[in-house]
């Protein structure tokens, strides 16, 4: 007998189900007399939060997950898997929630920045590489949300209709791809599919990827999605999470005893957590797969490199890459950089890198003006004008009280804003805890009517200088704890400031079935400032006497989170004004585009250039001064197409009717649903220009035991550069009611100026297969194979015949 065998026949039936479901909102319990230790996840995907949610325990924070895939380069991704798995082992985490491998349907999804492209070719091998770096180091990877996550609308009720053939194309192909290559989890996602929810659907779990695709790892629950005991477990979840008090536990021992589910099944599931378990090092007698960790990655290096290689270079006249000049450096995003997205991706990092950071580090002569701020709520608290008023120190005091007003705890803030659930930043059982109160002497660098916010869940009382300001509740948007703890709502009061003043933020926690105790709140505040249209004139003098103007534009958070989806690409509040105005008073204007997601750009012609930095990590103004100065190529390549408008993307539709969101357009998604209209894009998926030429000199393909298409190029430009050699096939004769291009492979490869290097790109076979009556098959035929820099610049073709 195998020792997983051997330690699951010593479990009795309720030490078996307690496996099943979590013992608190990140672990399963340990089980000593099998040797079987508590096996720890984490959320990612940019950057490993482990089991507390607080500034005090920071961790390495990559760029956005559109910003890897734009680098189009797998083996980068592994490497980013790899540091990965390094954060995870210093924080003691053993299952990584991540890679997202849901795709870009429509524009407006809300976690667009989370997941990496509209093709699932470029998913797979993006995806493939991430977990693959993360499992090299030890560490599982949990590839997610199965299947047809694709909105945040309505996500935990919402029914997905899909037909077998889009389904098994598109949005499974990714998942496929990664269950195939090794992968050891798979999260299961809180929409139905085809009429039954995913946490339930045995067809898609059971059927498909544990029989089909001989999956052997864990499919484990998002967080609250399992709502039923027997229809879960019959329908393939491993592990419902978070626990206790989740539908396993003790109701799954009575569905077993009582006949409703059979004790096999239950094995079934407990061998898979115990083979995990073996697999990155927790049970006795089972060899860990990696026995001892890669070499240690400088995480900062790493998170510099994949920013630079994933900028892309949307739009340049020759500005970029720039000389010496003096800069009029504009944008509350250049000093405050929008490093990640919102929700469940985000991190605290240890350090974050500015682009007015580091522009200033490199010694730039430079003037800044923060322009329009496009936030709709305020930032936290921060800075030293607040102490405590007890010791003097710069923070903000949070006070821990039980119902009796006794202290449980303390600890000092360096914002005020927080996000914990469960497990508490000081030592205290919360299960007592009742209220925190965030104190703080605030000394205003400028006095008049100051703005203050109070952002959360429940009951709250605001006071200055002795003052009450806010005295009520808040209500959740809707059930999503998502929504709940990162995206509460806010409410915004005024105070006149003349000095000193004493700021106080109670607040009554808030309970949530299944999560517990959660204390997610945010003391905002904004001292007294100019108006929007002030702050434009201004920016506009700093441009005009400028060499270069550097316009840092960004969505907020409001704009791109977890919890919601987009209902505009317009960038929030005046920003189009602002750059419309800059770029008439220089026209050598630069505009860095700080968004994870496509934006609309009306003053795209106006401008010098546009560089897209996407999210970019904490790195993020390190990155970006070396990329402007040409000291590092803008090599990224857009995973997506982008639209000139909002309306002229083809798929919009992210709201259920009825319960049920129809994916109508079938295959026909991102530039598959772009091929043959009247109304073209902005810029077509895969593009990005760099900073050097490319000539493409001859194709080859051979089809022997795999279809190979070796390309030759040449560097022409002055300097060195990478390029993505993109590979598609055309069918001669089109195919009914299918696109009439896709990607079919792609490589990337560098070169120093004037080299010339050959790259050669495997086209895989699924890339002539469709899935017709049940089945896979060959689509036989000739096909045009197009090589070039984007989908909308064929450079070299040939002829392949599949048969």
């Amino acid at each position: 007998m195998s020792p997983i065998d051997t330690a699951l026949a010593a479990l009795d039936l309720e030490t078996k189900v307690g496996l099943l479901a979590g013992q608190d909102v990140w672990s399963l319990p340990e089980v000593p007399h099998i040797g079987l230790r508590s096996l720890v996840m984490s959320d990612g995907p940019i950057g490993v939060r482990g089991t507390e949610w607080t500034p005090d325990d920071p961790a390495v924070v990559l760029p956005s997950p559109t910003a890897l895939a734009a680098t189009w380069d797998p083996a980068l991704a592994r490497r980013v898997g790899t540091l990965l798995a390094q954060e995870a082992r210093r924080k003691g985490v053993h299952l990584l929630l991540a890679p997202t491998v849901n795709l870009h349907r429509t524009p407006l999804g809300g976690r667009h920045f989370e997941c990496y492209s509209e093709d699932p070719l470029l998913t797979a091998g993006i995806g493939v590489g991430y977990v693959l770096g993360v499992q090299d180091g030890g560490v599982g990877a949990t590839v997610k949300h199965f299947v047809a996550n694709d909105s945040e609308t309505a996500r935990f009720v919402l029914d997905a209709a899909v037909d077998d053939r889009t389904l098994r194309e598109l949005y499974l192909a990714p998942f496929e791809a990664v269950v195939r290559a090794g992968g050891w989890a798979v999260m299961s996602a809180y929409n139905g599919v085809n009429g039954r929810t995913m946490s339930e659907n045995g067809l898609l779990q059971n059927g498909l990827l544990k029989d089909e695709w001989g999956f052997d790892g864990v499919v484990v629950s998002d967080w609250t999605a399992a709502k039923t005991t027997a229809g879960t477990a019959l329908g393939g979840l491993d592990v419902a999470m978070p626990g206790p008090g989740n539908p396993y536990g003790a109701k799954l021992v009575e569905a077993v005893r009582s006949g409703e589910v059979p004790e096999s099944v239950v094995d079934d599931m407990v061998r898979r957590v115990l083979r995990l378990a073996g697999r990155v090092g927790l049970l006795d007698g089972v060899d860990p797969v990696v026995a001892q960790p890669p070499p240690e990655v400088d995480g900062d290096a790493l998170a510099k490199e994949v920013a630079e290689r994933s900028f892309v270079l949307l739009r340049n006249d020759g500005t970029l890459p720039l000389a010496s000049p003096t800069l009029a450096v504009v944008g509350m995003a250049a000093e405050q950089a929008r490093i990640l997205g919102g929700g469940s991706v985000h991190v605290f990092p240890p350090h974050v890198v500015s682009p007015l950071d580091g522009l200033r580090d490199r010694g730039v002569e430079l003037v800044y003006e923060p322009g329009v701020d496009p936030r709709t709520k305020l930032p936290a608290a921060s800075g030293p004008e607040w102490t405590d008023p007890e010791t003097g120190e710069t923070g903000l005091r949070m006070v821990f009280r039980d119902a009796a007003g006794a202290e449980l705890g303390r600890v000092l803030l360096d914002e005020a804003r927080t996000g914990w659930i469960g497990r508490m930043p000081v030592e205290l059982d919360s299960s007592l805890l009742d209220t925190v109160e965030v104190t703080a002497l605030f000394r205003p660098l400028v006095f008049g009517e100051h703005r203050f916010g109070v952002a959360g869940i429940g009951d709250f009382v605001l006071t200055v200088d002795g003052e009450v300001l806010f005295d009520d509740k808040q209500v959740a948007y809707d059930d999503d704890p998502a929504a709940g703890i990162l995206l509460h709502p806010e409410t915004q009061v005024t105070a006149e400031v003349a000095g000193p003043v004493l700021v106080s933020l109670r607040h009554k926690v808030w309970v949530r079935p299944g999560l517990g105790t959660v204390v997610g709140l945010t003391l905002g505040h904004a001292e007294p400032g100019p108006s929007d249209d002030e702050l434009i004139r201004r920016a506009v003098v700093a441009a005009a006497s400028a060499q270069v103007a550097v316009v840092v534009v960004a969505t907020t958070e409001e704009v791109e989170s977890e919890g919601f989806d987009r209902r505009s690409l317009a960038l929030p509040g005046r920003q189009d004004d602002m750059v419309f105005a800059i770029a008439a008073a220089n026209p050598r204007t630069v505009v860095v585009v700080n968004a994870g997601s496509p934006v609309e750009m009306p003053w795209l012609d106006d401008v010098a250039a546009v560089l897209l930095t996407w999210f970019p990590g904490q790195e993020a103004g390190a990155a970006l001064a070396d990329v402007l100065f040409g000291d590092a190529e803008p090599a990224g390549r857009l995973p997506t197409t982008w639209p000139v408008r909002e309306d002229d993307a083809p798929v919009l539709d992210v709201d259920p009717v009825d319960g049920v969101l129809t994916y109508r357009e079938g295959l026909f998604i991102g530039y598959r649903a772009w091929q043959g209209r009247d109304v073209r894009p902005a810029f077509w998926f895969g593009h990005g220009l760099g900073y050097t030429t490319w000539s493409y000199e001859s194709i080859e393909v051979t089809d022997l035991a795999t279809v190979t298409v070796t390309v030759r190029l040449c560097n022409t430009g002055t300097r060195a550069g990478r390029e993505v050699v993109q590979v598609y096939l055309v069918p001669e004769t089109p195919l009914p009611d299918r696109p009439t291009r896709w990607l079919a492979g792609f490589a990337s490869v560098a070169a120093e100026a004037g080299e010339t290097v050959e790259v050669v790109v495997e086209v895989p076979e699924r890339a002539v297969q469709g899935w017709e009556d049940g089945a896979w098959r060959t689509l036989t035929g000739t096909y045009v194979v197009e090589v070039g820099h984007d989908y909308g610049d064929t450079r070299l073709t040939a002829e392949l015949k599949i048969t």
